[in-house]
């Protein structure tokens, strides 16, 4: 079960559109983390396709992911990592069609005692629409998460 969940979208077209979403897990950090950086368990949680999750979790690795889509669609993601700071921080670039730059989100984990960590998602988008599919998406995200550390999900 999740607490204290909190979204903040902002609109500054000097900093481009950007969201933050805020959600305390009752898992350890470790346990997030490895939820989020073990292929087999995010395509557990992530609606990627079986077996299409490929990770190679370090600063300039890549990964991969088809991701399914309610309609049964499949939608393939590409992209790399830019930081990574195990247990704590994964910025994660995704490669966007016709867009020269990647897209770049920002996973912050902080633990709050032994069995809770926030979870901190944050992105800038170029325009208002790609911040609000973005969001949406990160919130969706972030609910399959929760169930699955919960075990209530997949």
């Amino acid at each position: 079960m999740s607490t204290e969940q909190t979204s903040t979208s902002t609109s500054t077209p000097a900093s481009g559109f950007s969201y933050t979403l805020t959600r305390t897990l009752e898992a350890p950090a470790a346990r997030v983390w490895q939820a989020w950086t073990t292929p087999d368990q995010y395509a557990q949680w992530a609606h990627a396709a079986p077996g299409s999750v490929e990770m190679d979790v370090r600063p300039g690795g890549a990964w991969k992911s088809t991701m399914l889509t309610p309609d049964g669609g499949e939608f393939p993601l590409t992209g790399s990592y830019a930081e990574v700071v195990e247990n704590r921080l994964l910025v994660t670039a995704m490669d966007v069609p016709g867009r020269p730059e990647p897209a770049t989100m920002t996973m912050e984990l902080t633990e709050q005692g032994p069995r809770n960590t926030l979870i901190v998602l944050r992105q800038t988008c170029d325009t208002a629409q790609e911040r609000d599919m973005a969001e949406q998406g990160s919130t969706m995200l972030l609910d399959a998460l929760t169930a699955f550390l919960d075990g209530s999900g997949h």
